[in-house]
Parts: C-alpha cells; structure tokens; sequence
C-alpha cells in the first residue's frame, strides 16, 4: 500500500460528460492535462490516460492515488469511467476519491461570491443541477438534484453564475426570469474537466475521505429506466461524502 502521508501524485478522470478529459496532479498542483479524442469513452478514455502518463514520464506503479467523477452525467460514460478507474486501482490498492461531477464543473467559475450553479443536461425537459456559496468550503445552496428548469429557478435568487451545458440550454429563460445580476457560462469555457475533479480529489484525500476499488459506484442521481420499474422510484436515494477508511 502506498505511504498516503507521502506527497501525492494524483491521476484524475473525467468521463462524466462529453468532454472527457485525464489530468495529473502533485499534490495540488497540475502537472499535465490531456481532452481525450471525440468518440465514445469507452474507446477514448484509456488511451488518454497512457498518453497523459506517457507524456508526463510516469508510471502507473508511480501514483499514489486516484480520483474519478462519479456523477451525475451520461450513464454509459460514468460506467465506463468508473470500470477503468477499478482497473486501475484493485490491484494497486490505490485509495479513490469519488468526486461529484457537479462540485467539479462549478470549479470552472473563477473565485466569485455570486452563486454558481453547475448545470448539465439530464434530457426529458429536465437538468441535474445544485448550487454553492463561495468560501474556502463552498456552501451548498441547492442540493444536487434533477430539476425542471422552472423548479431550479424558484430555488435560485441574483447575483449568480449558471455555469455547464444546462446553462447553454435553458440558462438564458432563467436569467430572463430572475432578473438583473445572472451571468451564463456555457461549454466550453464552463466544462468539467479533469484538472478540477483532481483538486476537489486532492482536498478529499487531505481529509482522510477516500474509497477503494470494491466500494466506488457511479452517483446517478436519476435511476436507469429498468431500475425505475424494479424499485418504483425515480431518483437515486441521497448518498453523503465518502468516510475515511
């Protein structure tokens, strides 16, 4: 097992969305970030991720920990990201820290004591969303959820920045509604990207809160349509940080 009190070298993942990216971190720093080609991540994801250690002059054996976007996003994608991060780290034992895709694309808003509210695509009319305070621990605001667009904007109030690809889509009728002081930030400056899930990761492993391999699950939010008609429920039941080990 790797010594976690040693400085970290980090490998993160994001696979979430359509932009999947790979970043390497030292501690908090970034070393190098890598946008994966266009394709499905199935197909993109891990030639990205040897590409990136491959350009960095690092092995696998060389990290110390990883962190991977659990969602919510692209079922097929998260999937996809969170089976090679488990490739990656059942041998190794490599602690993992799960990251929330929302927390990481409100990092792509420089500092700012507006709200930022991540926003992504959740299609049937409806957007996963949550929204945060500044500070040096963002507070929540709203909880990470699946909203209407109309149900997100009774929860929202001005000044405040809808930052993600929700923001290209319905961003422009909620700002109409809500007023003077709402500013957009769409794709693709306002993306997750790896390099954010890394230092969200990076702060969790400071704190002790990582997961192994056997424990790490992608965050839906939403059920998949089979296990809608299984459980007779829609969403997800509310899941908190991960515990240190």
């Amino acid at each position: 097992m790797t010594d976690r009190n040693s400085p970290r070298l980090l490998l993160a993942l994001e696979s979430a969305t359509a932009a999947v990216s790979v970043a390497l971190l030292r501690d908090t720093e970034l070393v190098d970030e890598i946008s994966a080609a266009e394709g499905p991540a199935a197909v993109t994801l891990l030639p990205a991720v040897d590409a990136l250690l491959k350009r960095a002059g690092v092995a696998l054996a060389d990290l110390t920990a990883i962190a991977v976007s659990i969602g919510p996003g692209s079922f097929t994608s998260l999937r996809v990201g969170i089976a090679t991060v488990k490739g990656l780290a059942f041998e190794s034992g490599l602690p993992i820290a799960p990251v929330s895709t929302l927390a990481a694309l409100a990092r792509a808003v420089d500092p700012t004591d507006r709200i930022v509210v991540p926003m992504l695509d959740a299609r049937r009319g409806e957007i996963y969303a949550a929204a945060y305070a500044a500070g040096s621990e963002p507070e929540v605001v709203v909880p990470e959820g699946v909203y209407t667009p109309a149900a997100l904007r009774a929860k929202l109030q001005p000044p405040c920045v809808l930052v993600g690809e929700g923001a290209a889509l319905c961003g422009a009728a909620i700002a109409a509604a809500l007023g003077e002081g709402v500013a957009l930030l769409p794709p693709p400056e306002g993306r997750a990207r790896a390099r954010n899930v890394g230092a969200l990761g990076a702060e969790q492993l400071a704190r002790g809160a990582w997961l192994e391999a056997a424990q790490l699950a992608p965050h839906y939010l939403r059920r998949a349509e089979a296990e809608v008609k299984r459980t007779g429920e829609r969403f997800e039941p509310a899941r908190g940080p991960a515990k240190p080990a």
